[in-house]
């Protein structure tokens, strides 16, 4: 167990290893054992985080061609679905020198473009394979050794549990990711949240999708299956990490976007705000508040919206003093005005926000004609695929 910590929210949160730490580890103590003709208890492991990693090595086997063991994974205190699954890697001598990396059972395969791996190969990131080589490496060095090995890492359980993560989303069928960047786990990573969000949109840019479709949630994806079912497939959930989105649109070469949201999240980005999470910004109702006042609501007016628990409260009372079809359109243009600020101009924007008791709150002049351009691609691609 990593006894190493940090601090989030005024409480103590235990860092744990990644996957691609775990893989890399079960490959240096199965090299290790080929090797040297002897069982290792554990297995000492340098992260790029420079953490030393010293973990237990479980149900080893070798034999003098080849070799097998495993590390439990620990996530620390981040809820991860992998935490405690056990990540093996089988190790054997090649024909030829070098090191030669491949996935087995329960170890996803690539099969769509734009993720960091080819289409075909196993779900093993850039970092985790340096890893892998790397340890190996090490082990043929202090031995000797100049033949090749080739690694296969396999993941029992791997397939079931790759339901539970966004790995069918992403095109990788048949299994897990062997991830991470730095070997450490670090307890609700936002790093790893936005990488996902990331790799979507690189994945959409890679299949030729000049305008990307972003949601922040279930709220979205429902709304336009309402409007067009079956386009939310096309869609990235950005969670809270609008502005990485936007980043990510603007460096992937997209023309524009196209947001679809519950005003509860969007209203937020009519004031600049880029991380809609509570814990870093709210201001909803102060923003609700401000353009009421504008469209000429009074003083009793402000006080009621900015004591309103939901959106939902204060669109009833903007709707009472007839200023909501204002308000909204006001929104949409500082929504608008922020997304061009973030992205340089590199990108169009068109908006739809809705509630869920209002249903469409309003929309930019080309959001709709947007809307349908999509779904009509997303049709065109369905009759390519049938034929």
């Amino acid at each position: 167990m990593l006894e190493q910590y940090v601090y989030k929210n005024n409480r103590a949160m235990r860092l744990g290893y990644t996957t691609g730490s775990c893989a890399a580890a079960a490959a240096k103590a199965a090299a290790l054992m080929l090797l040297s003709g002897e069982a290792a208890a554990e297995v000492e492991l340098k992260t790029p985080k420079g953490i030393c990693l010293c973990l237990p090595v479980l149900d080893a086997c070798f034999s003098p061609e080849e070799a097998c063991c495993g590390i439990c994974k620990d996530a620390g205190d981040d809820p991860d679905v992998t935490d405690g699954i056990k990540i093996y890697a089988k190790v054997r001598k090649a024909g030829e020198p070098g090191v030669w990396i491949d996935g087995g059972k329960g170890v996803g395969r690539v099969t769509r473009p734009g993720l960091e791996q080819p289409v075909g190969s196993a779900a093993i990131n850039r970092v985790p394979r340096q890893m892998i080589r790397e340890g190996i490496e090490e082990i043929c060095a202090r031995f000797g050794y100049a033949g090749g090995l080739s690694v296969e890492i396999f993941i029992p359980g791997g397939e079931e549990l790759a339901g539970k993560t966004f790995n069918p989303r992403l095109g990788i069928q048949g299994g897990l990711s062997v991830l991470g960047t730095s070997g450490i786990v670090e307890p609700m990573s936002e790093e790893a949240l936005v990488e996902t969000v990331r790799t979507e949109l690189r994945m959409k840019a890679a299949q030729g999708r000049e305008y990307l479709l972003l949601v922040p949630g279930n709220y979205g994806l429902d709304f336009l299956d309402a409007r067009y079912p079956g386009l939310s497939s096309w869609s990235v959930k950005y969670s809270n990490y609008l502005g990485e989105a936007i980043d990510a649109a603007a460096e992937y070469g997209a023309r524009g976007i196209l947001l679809a949201g519950h005003i509860g999240k969007l209203v937020k980005l009519a004031g600049g705000i880029m991380n809609t999470h509570s814990r870093n910004a709210d201001a909803r109702m102060e923003i609700l508040a401000a353009h009421g006042a504008v469209l000429g609501a009074g003083k009793e007016t402000a006080r009621a919206l900015m004591e309103c628990i939901t959106t939902d409260e204060a669109l009833e009372i903007l709707k009472e003093e007839g200023l909501l079809s204002g308000v909204m359109e006001r929104l949409l243009e500082r929504m608008a005005f922020y997304v061009n600020h973030r992205s340089g101009g590199a990108l169009t924007c068109e908006i739809m926000t809705f509630s869920l008791k209002m249903g469409l709150l309003g929309e930019t002049p080309g959001a709709e004609a947007l809307l349908k351009r999509m779904a009509d691609e997303q049709e065109k691609e369905r009759g390519q695929e049938e034929a």
